[in-house]
């Protein structure tokens, strides 16, 4: 049975339209198929091999632990060298409020437990997000997110969930003394890259002392460096009581965390005990790779080039056609005028060795989120593609 024919029949489709490109193997910005065909990659996975593919420091590194061991133990009961590392890898970069880290295996995960600590450690239920927010996928994930097309058909979901308007202060009111906690992406994502203003983020973590509620940060997508800083609620002059972060954490391996203080997270180690329990979480291979992208992410001073390779590829993507572009580092949404241009943008850009893709709840904008290790002239071909669309596309 053909590669095409296996993927189509007897692994699970997330939609009836998939990209389809068979790959073979990855190196450094590029994608290459069973063809030989290279495919620059201007999203990194959706903003997670932040490092490219194939970094010879994080193959070491995953080498290096196989050699050791891999999965010993559930969560949170051996001790184990990994999971100790990147423990302190992430010390370095985060204020002294959050010195307790949760490893899960998935961003949405870290999301289900930052609820269920909320809840339990307020002993609140109601829970406040943003219209515009996107969480992932599972249960909880999807309750506090938005789009509602993505979520009526799996109701009931969450209750005591209500939304309010982003980026308006007003709207700050509703936080109550009965509020658990508020969550929110410190960058929206889905919603096409909004960044909220330093005002309204202040005003917001001013709210939540007041009510005693908690304030949870989504930095799955916008976290690990992607918006020029480490971690993007830097960029506000803010601490959050809870963060979540995933993606690009892994360097190109599955993992989540929840960070927040060591008071609050030992609210899971009792009363019951268990209150949150993960097989897989804390994996060795996980840990290790994500340990090194910290490192790398310092030592090699990418935060810096960060910034300004994005302001780069908005000098050069600009175009007559495009309605808007929003940025903060490598983290980028473009708008044209129509979801039919986006559409004929992403195909004809891949026909063309370009891998670009759309957002869920934004259909007339396409993101770039290329890896930080990217060069110069590989931004040059990747706009340059783009560009010569738009031209046919006029």
């Amino acid at each position: 049975m053909k590669s095409k024919d296996l993927f189509q029949q007897h692994l699970a489709q997330t939609t009836e339209h998939a990209l389809g490109l068979e790959i073979e193997r990855a190196e450094g910005s590029y994608l290459y198929d069973i063809n030989g065909n290279p495919y620059l990659d201007f999203i990194s996975g959706i903003a997670v091999s932040a490092f490219g593919h194939g970094h010879p420091r994080i193959k070491k590194a995953l080498k290096d632990q196989i050699d050791q061991h891999l999965h010993v133990m559930v969560y949170g009961e051996f001790i184990q060298n990994a999971q100790n590392r990147l423990a302190k890898a992430l010390l370095k970069t985060l204020p002294s409020e959050l010195d307790s880290f949760y490893f899960v295996n998935s961003g949405a995960e870290a999301i289900e437990a930052a609820l269920k600590l909320a809840k339990r450690s307020t002993g609140r239920q109601k829970i406040m997000a943003f219209k515009g927010a996107y969480h992932g996928s599972t249960h909880g994930a999807l309750s506090v997110s938005w789009n509602e097309e993505r979520k009526k058909d799996y109701r009931p979901l969450l209750p005591n969930i209500h939304f309010l308007e982003w980026n308006v202060e007003a709207e700050l009111l509703q936080i109550t003394d009965e509020t658990a906690a508020v969550i929110l992406e410190s960058i929206q994502g889905d919603a096409g890259v909004r960044i909220p203003s330093t005002s309204f983020m202040q005003a917001l973590r001013q709210r939540c002392n007041e009510t005693g509620c908690l304030l949870i940060l989504d930095e799955i997508q916008c976290g690990m460096g992607r918006t020029g800083k480490m971690w993007a609620f830097e960029h506000f002059g803010i601490v959050p009581d809870m963060m979540t972060a995933g993606k690009a954490l892994g360097a190109g391996l599955p993992i989540g965390c929840l960070a927040a203080s060591k008071a609050l997270m030992a609210n899971f180690s009792h009363s019951p005990s268990l209150g949150h329990i993960t097989t897989f979480g804390g994996h060795p291979l996980p840990c290790s790779a994500a340990a090194e992208g910290l490192n790398i992410l310092e030592e090699e001073q990418l935060l810096d080039q960060i910034v300004k390779k994005g302001n780069y590829i908005e000098e050069k993507i600009n175009h007559p056609s495009i309605q808007a572009i929003r940025r903060k580092g490598l983290m980028l949404a473009i708008e044209l005028e129509s979801e039919v241009a986006v559409d004929t943008l992403v195909s004809k850009a891949m026909e063309r060795g370009l891998i670009l893709f759309w957002f869920l709840s934004t259909p007339n904008a396409f993101r770039i989120a290329p890896p930080y290790t990217i060069s110069t002239q590989e931004i040059n071909e990747g706009c340059g593609i783009v560009h010569d669309i738009l031209d046919e596309l006029m």
